[in-house]
């Protein structure tokens, strides 16, 4: 029978196993900053006038794409009831808000849900941590930039992206809800393409959860002060973000929405059904 200092124990060389291997890039993900190229993002972003071959090199980076698409879809079809979670990788070990990801993660892994990541550090690292420490599946879907990086520790299914719209479908379409930590542009990012994405009716049933009252209070006032005030949005898009500031809070509002579908898909067809009459209005008149 182990004891807690056992379990202390072997969570803290766990931990110091994981901070050993963060220390080392993965050199396949790294391919392109290593030999001096650009990323396939970069040359695919270029401008013909930059690329004077692009008539020749872009028809061929479409079967790279599928590869990527194949290889995604693959690794991924089997993971059963899944949530991706987002966040800052600047927030390291010892953050509060490592330590509320770390546990939000695990909860879910104990309910049954497999984590996905982005799969680098910070706030993905604490949830690919949480997801281990519950046995659940922890999957990182990491991405090429042009700069060193690595996969955390703690993923157990690691899938390297070339593009980044190969891996945003990824985040969206092997998951049942985003959960939401503090975060920079990137995070900002998959949470505006997951709102427009609930809006325009392409997902459904997908809570949207924003974990931290205090740092997305800003973003909702302007939301509801500037965009609904001028009316950009409606009150019901509005109703597509919930705000949790407790693990335990994320958890049971999965599980809910798991079990109960039309819990949001209610909120959801709402919202949709403002943007139907608007753009109705738009064409009548």
């Amino acid at each position: 029978m182990r004891t807690i200092e056992s379990e202390h124990s072997m969570a803290n060389k766990d931990r110091r196993r994981g901070q050993s291997q963060r220390k080392h890039a993965h050199r396949s993900l790294n391919r392109a900053v290593i030999s001096g190229k650009q990323t396939e993002d970069e040359r695919l972003l270029a401008s013909p006038r930059a690329e004077p071959d692009f008539t020749h090199s872009d028809p061929w980076r479409v079967f790279r794409i599928m590869g990527e698409f194949v290889e995604g879809f693959d690794a991924l079809a089997g993971l059963g009831q899944a949530v991706t979670i987002f966040g800052s990788a600047r927030i390291r070990e010892g953050d509060a808000m490592y330590a509320a990801a770390e546990t939000t993660a695990r909860l879910l892994g104990e309910s049954g849900f497999t984590i996905i990541t982005g799969g680098g550090p910070g706030i993905m690292e604490a949830g690919n941590h949480g997801a281990r420490q519950a046995g659940a599946k922890s999957v990182g879907l990491n991405i090429e930039l042009p700069f060193e990086q690595g996969v955390n520790a703690f993923v157990d299914i690691a899938i390297e992206f070339r593009y980044f719209f190969v891996r945003k479908m990824m985040f969206v379409k092997y998951a049942q809800a985003f959960v939401i930590f503090p975060g920079g542009f990137g995070t900002m990012d998959e949470l505006f393409e997951a709102l427009t994405l609930i809006q325009t009716g392409k997902v459904q049933d997908f809570p949207v959860i924003l974990f931290g009252s205090a740092y997305w209070q800003g973003l909702i006032g302007w939301l509801r002060d500037t965009m609904l005030a001028g009316g950009k949005i409606a009150e019901a898009d509005l109703n597509l973000l919930v705000l949790c500031d407790s693990p335990e809070e994320v958890r049971d509002l999965i599980v809910r929405s798991a079990r109960e579908q039309r819990w949001r898909s209610e909120h959801e067809a709402a919202a949709r059904a403002v943007t139907r009459q608007v753009l109705s209005e738009g064409e009548s008149g």
